[in-house]
């Protein structure tokens, strides 16, 4: 690959030649492996005119370099970096030391404490990753996609994608959406209903920054999905976590005086129950007589292993008090980063209004590739796969469990992960397993308090293959038998 000339850049008003400038600008670029072995320099016409010098200045640094070893000259072809260049320091007049800003000072932090600390980037190292929200790639169409993404760049749409959208929608990806896949949860929106997002974090996000701040309280269930009690953690409202049962979060221990309730209902995060119909109704109840907003996150209604799944609270919601998340991640990749939201249509307006500041929209030319792959059938066949292969996976992870005696905790009708209760604290029960090649995700980031989540882990099957399934939850009970 080229270096392109607007790599370089010259002070005219320092003390040091300009050919000495240049030719520590490559050397520095080649230090710290900016310019690597085998890339090509612009010509020395080309860079004399960007920099505005004469072609001997470029000519000499270039020849300097070259009897140094940093570049190779070709003959009618240029100059490049040195194949046989060896990383040491520059011989020449070290360079001045220049003063820094101190970061320090115009930092707090507060978004880095509030990161979570448990993820493991390189989960894919691990034999035995039972870690949720990552895909399986064989589950994914990539031929199916590939050929969406082709069509979204072909000449007829390409002229529509390469506009700005002013914070508008694709509008084909909208209508698919309202007609087909909120019809699936009972849900009946029009077009002023429905709200991009990059995902359910950045929808979460937006509601949070329009519904809550100083002075505000909103309750969240506990446990519940870390991602959120990041997100709430820098809005100055006042966060209450209300302890969930066997039936999800109970309405009667909501307290008053709230603006907003999140709850994951369908599926509560992370112990995978699921609230009653009765439990739904009094919820709903709660929310137009005490004048709160209620959130729901519906992450994965589409993983259902207990015949038909119960109506979203939106399906429910005569009032329109529910605003409703929903998301791409795990029906088609979690990379694809595309979500949205359905709720009141003077919600969606200001939160298209604060999308717009943050981000206009999210790429157009993702969203027409996914309007593609779910309108041509790609989405419904693939979630048939999908829904299949976790199907023997979660039975045969059941199977392993009951065999080595590990004890459930949560609920066990759809999704992809189990919430298991540990014997041994948690934390360092995730420790030691990775030491043997096994990820588990200890409970301690989905509680309000830590420490109690000690006595819990979450196992998911969405990243790892049924044939690894039972030596992985062997493992675990043996490490469990250990401690």
């Amino acid at each position: 690959m080229p270096i392109p000339a607007e790599a370089f850049i010259l002070d005219r008003h320092a003390a040091i030649p300009l050919q000495v400038q240049l030719r520590r600008q490559i050397i520095e670029g080649v230090m710290a492996r900016r310019f690597r072995p085998g890339e090509k320099l612009p010509s020395i016409r080309a860079l004399a005119g960007h920099l505005g010098v004469a072609r001997v200045t470029v000519a000499q640094a270039f020849a300097e370099l070259v009897a140094t070893d940093y570049l190779s000259s070709r003959d009618r072809s240029g100059h490049y970096i040195s194949d046989g260049i060896e990383l040491a320091p520059d011989a020449g007049t070290p360079a001045p030391a220049t003063p820094r800003l101190d970061w320090q000072r115009h930092l707090n932090r507060r978004f880095t404490r509030a990161q979570r600390r448990d993820r493991v980037p390189d989960w894919r190292r691990f034999r035995f990753p039972f870690v949720y929200g990552q895909a399986d790639p064989e589950l994914v169409d990539h031929a199916a996609w590939r050929d969406c993404a082709v069509r979204a760049l072909g000449r007829r749409e390409f002229d529509a994608l390469t506009g700005d959208l002013y914070g508008e929608d694709d509008p084909e990806l909208i209508d698919y959406i309202a007609r087909h896949i909120l019809t699936r949860r009972g849900i009946r929106a029009g077009p002023e209903e429905i709200l991009l997002t990059l995902g359910a974090q950045n929808a979460l996000w937006l509601i949070s920054q329009i519904l809550l701040g100083p002075g505000r309280c909103c309750a969240i269930e506990d446990p519940c999905y870390p991602g959120l009690r990041e997100i709430l953690t820098h809005d100055g409202a006042q966060v209450l976590p209300v302890a969930v049962d066997a039936q999800g979060l109970p309405p009667d221990a909501i307290p008053a005086g709230l603006s907003a309730v999140f709850t994951t209902a369908s599926h509560q995060c992370p112990t995978g129950s699921t609230m009653p119909l009765a439990r739904r109704h009094a919820l709903l109840d709660r929310a137009l007589t005490d004048g709160f907003a209620l959130i729901e996150d519906d992450y994965e209604f589409e993983l259902s292993f207990a015949g038909a799944t119960s109506p979203a609270l939106k399906a429910m919601d005569r009032g329109g008090a529910v605003i409703y998340v929903g998301s791409f991640s795990k029906s088609v990749f979690p990379g694809l980063r595309l979500g949205y939201v359905v709720a009141d249509p003077a919600f969606i307006a200001e939160a298209r209004a604060l999308r717009g500041l943050a981000l206009r929209h999210p790429p157009g030319h993702m969203q027409r590739t996914l309007a593609h792959f779910l309108s041509l059938g790609h989405h419904d066949a693939q979630m048939k796969r999908m829904r299949r292969s976790y199907a023997e996976r979660r039975a045969v992870m059941l199977a392993a469990m009951a065999q080595e005696g590990l004890q459930m905790a949560g609920g066990a009708t759809g999704g992809s992960s189990f919430w298991l209760a540990s014997p041994v604290p948690s934390r360092a029960l995730a420790d030691l397993l990775r030491t043997r090649d096994v990820l588990i995700e200890p409970g301690w980031p989905f509680f309000a308090r830590p420490d109690q989540g000690d006595g819990f882990f979450r196992l998911a099957y969405s990243s790892i293959s049924a044939a690894r399934i039972p030596e992985g939850i062997r493992r675990i009970a043996a490490a469990i038998r250990e401690a």
